[in-house]
């Protein structure tokens, strides 16, 4: 830019010699003043054909350079000789010969030669000078300097261009060298650009852009404080305020810089701070010259101006750094998320917990690290459950190493005692020798897994080559260690139930169906849906006097231990009863008077049964039966056509005075009786439909050859899978068959 008359920066004195510091307060309509500037107007009156200068205004003079220019009575080809080579002098010649007028707009111009030379732009005009006989006598120079308007255009377009860039989120990198260049290309005095951005802290500035410094220079400032007296950007970061430096070789601010800035060939610095809307510093903007300079009106106003331009670049930057950063986040978040979802369906797919710490290996490796291992504390002693390895070899060097429960120097039997989880850039360490060294294990984090907050096992993750644990992967681990401890806990609780819901089952069932003379006998029980609950549905078979034997299956309301203890009600009343009691009847009245007899808390629930008493014959079973509101016995025939056997009575534990007929009936040899729970007719295929007892009724009929009662039971059994289809089952389902044999020889 041009420097204004009567603008030039005063001496000073004392310490801060060659020193300003510039407040920030200026509007920018008076940054737009300064640097559009005043036009001012140049005068000059040319005589005769050698266009000798007669008179010229002060403008017009400091226009063309000043000092020994700065004089009339010398033609103005003499005065400017760098005219003659631009056609001036021959526009002159002309207006002078012609006597017509000759105006130019926006004429470029070099003015002075050599490196003093600059360029300007003026609108002009060339008018005859007449006497009074209207005879040309010379030429009148009138015109405006328009260099810094013209400047102040191609300013304002560069900084159009720069703000569009920051709209569409050009690279910020981008955008800052793109400012430096424009400003050296539109100052005309040789000027170095350089940006200077903040850390978080405010505390260090690091390079942004400075494509005309050396770069020995820009790697030495890279990361300077910031502070009193660290330079001239160091200083205009803490104080927030401008610094002008007009010599640096004589400034103790650039004490330590001093030889720096010899080598990088710059003798004064001006920097200015770039502050955020809220206040906080986003960096520097610095404009360094070759020669001691005291800055221009101007100069302070283009500061101020790309200042303000960087700290929208820088602001809109980091809220971009900041919008990406937070979908990063977000995205990781639910990558992790969408983990341990996978992870926790994985875990809990299956009630097995060897088999669910099987799973949680193969999922931390190599999703966490490359190597896992899940040891766990069986009967005292540690057992690895499960290992995961990129190759079998490497698998198989992990499984080898057995850590002792007890050893004090072993992450994992330190894990086990305190429940912490450790990590370490080392492999596990222990007594004896180790895989790690031939796995090239570099690290590793041992989780605990943890049941009411006492260890019961150890999840530990392995490094190898440039694999790190950092605080993310120790948070998944623990995270989904959690989860599988849980997970295997559970398993193991669902192990222990149905155990001990088959165990308690078992001891409601006849244990083993006995050898009954002339009776071919087969029972079937299939608990609903998991086992875990003890069932209702119950069957017994046992002698009594006089080759006599008993028999029943019966149904409780309800499941779990109230129907457990309803189930052994009904079994060991009958069986205390049916020696003292004449027949079937009075059994079951027995049973009945029992399940009145509970105290309330005990259940109230009622009870359906079929009792009877079968007593083998020369030709056939004689079966004398209670039906107490069961599912009707089904007769198989040796034809085998099978029906409904009919026979009311009432169910158990509603009236202290049930109906109970005695049904009396023979089974001859191959003839079947089928006893059954109403799960097996309630069966439901996928739509809804039940079995029903047609179905029933249908599976057992036809067909020929002689059928043994386990067949009966197959073939009833093999109808219901068919229709139920996989279906889960809702009820218990249970079925005794009485055949009839045919007498032995002899």
């Amino acid at each position: 830019m041009t420097p204004t008359p009567g603008k030039q920066l005063p001496p000073a004195a004392g310490p801060d010699a060659g020193r300003r510091t510039v407040r920030l307060d200026g509007s920018a309509e008076d940054d737009l003043r300064g640097l559009f500037g005043q036009s001012t107007a140049v005068f000059a009156s040319l005589a005769g054909p050698a266009h000798m200068v007669e008179a010229a205004n002060a403008a017009f003079f400091t226009a063309i350079g000043g000092g020994d220019r700065a004089r009339t009575g010398v033609p103005i080809g003499q005065l400017m000789p760098e005219l003659a080579g631009q056609g001036f002098l021959a526009l002159l010649d002309q207006v002078y010969r012609t006597g017509r007028r000759h105006t130019g707009r926006d004429a470029r111009i070099l003015l002075g030669t050599g490196s003093a030379a600059r360029e300007a732009f003026f609108d002009f005009t060339y008018e005859p000078r007449l006497d009074a006989g209207a005879n040309v006598i010379g030429v009148r120079v009138i015109g405006v300097e328009t260099t810094q308007v013209k400047q102040a255009q191609r300013l304002t377009a560069e900084h159009r261009a720069l703000l569009e860039q920051i709209a569409r989120q050009a690279p910020l990198e981008q955008v800052l060298e793109g400012m430096a260049r424009t400003i050296e290309d539109l100052t005309p005095d040789e000027v170095l650009v350089s940006v200077l951005l903040a850390d978080a802290d405010g505390l260090h500035l690091r390079h942004g852009a400075a494509p005309s410094l050396p770069d020995f220079y820009n790697k030495a400032i890279d990361g300077i404080a910031t502070g009193d007296g660290v330079g001239s950007c160091g200083t205009a970061a803490h104080r927030r305020q401008m610094v002008i430096v007009t010599d640096i070789a004589n400034d103790p601010f650039w004490d330590d810089f001093r030889d720096l800035a010899e080598q990088a060939d710059v003798a004064a610095c001006w920097s200015t701070p770039i502050l955020a809307r809220d206040g906080s510093l986003l960096g520097t903007f610095a404009m360094y010259h070759r020669t001691p300079r005291a800055p221009q009106d101007t100069d302070l106003a283009l500061a101020r101006v790309f200042a303000g331009t960087a700290a929208l670049a820088i602001e809109r930057h980091q809220a971009e750094q900041a919008r990406l950063a937070a979908e990063a986040s977000e995205k990781a978040a639910r990558k992790d998320l969408a983990f341990l979802l996978e992870a926790s369906t994985a875990l809990t797919s299956h009630l097995d917990p060897a088999h669910t710490l099987e799973r949680l290996a193969a999922f931390c490796a190599p999703a966490l690290a490359p190597l896992c291992v899940i040891d766990v504390v069986d009967a005292g002693r540690l057992r690895r459950i499960a290992t995961a390895a990129p190759s079998p070899g490497a698998q198989a060097l992990l499984a080898s190493r057995l850590p002792l429960y007890e050893a004090g120097d072993d992450a994992i039997s330190r894990v086990l005692a305190t429940g912490l989880t450790e990590v370490s850039r080392r492999g596990p360490g222990g007594p004896g020798p180790t895989p790690w060294h031939e796995l090239e294990v570099t690290g590793y984090l041992c989780v605990p897994l943890l049941d009411r907050g006492r260890a019961f096992g150890t999840m530990t993750l392995l490094s190898t080559g440039a694999h790190t644990l950092d605080g993310h992967t120790i948070a998944l681990a623990e995270e989904i260690a959690r989860r599988a401890a849980s997970a295997a806990l559970n398993a193991r609780q669902y192990d222990q139930r149905v155990t001990l819901a088959r165990d308690l089952q078992a001891g409601l069932l006849l244990a083993e169906v006995p050898a009954v003379p002339g009776a071919d006998i087969a029972t079937y029980y299939s608990p609903a849906g998991e086992g875990l609950d003890i069932g209702g549905d119950f069957y017994d078979v046992f002698p009594l006097a006089d080759g006599t034997w008993a028999f029943m299956l019966g149904d409780v309301c309800g499941r779990g231990a109230f129907a457990a203890t309803t189930t052994a009600l009904v079994r060991h009343t009958a069986r205390a009863v049916a020696p003292l009691l004449a027949g079937p009847d009075a059994v079951v009245r027995a049973v009945n008077k029992a399940l009145h007899d509970r105290p309330d808390s005990h259940n109230t629930g009622f009870v359906t049964l079929v009792y009877g008493h079968l007593t083998p014959g020369a030709d056939g079973l004689d079966i004398a039966l209670v039906r107490a509101g069961h599912t009707f016995p089904v007769h198989l025939d040796a034809g085998h056509t099978a029906r409904p056997v009919a026979c009311e009575g009432t169910l158990l534990g509603i009236t202290t005075d049930p109906h109970l007929p005695v049904h009396h009936l023979r089974l001859r040899p191959a003839e079947s009786l089928l006893f059954y729970t109403d799960g097996i007719t309630e069966a439901r295929d996928g739509s809804g439909e039940q079995f029903g007892e047609d179905r029933l009724v249908q599976a057992l009929s036809g067909g020929g050859g002689h059928r043994t009662a386990a067949e009966v039971i197959d073939r009833l059994t093999h109808a219901v899978r068919e229709f139920n289809d996989a279906t889960d089952i809702d009820d218990d389902q249970a079925a005794l068959v009485l055949t009839a044999t045919p007498p032995t020889a002899g």
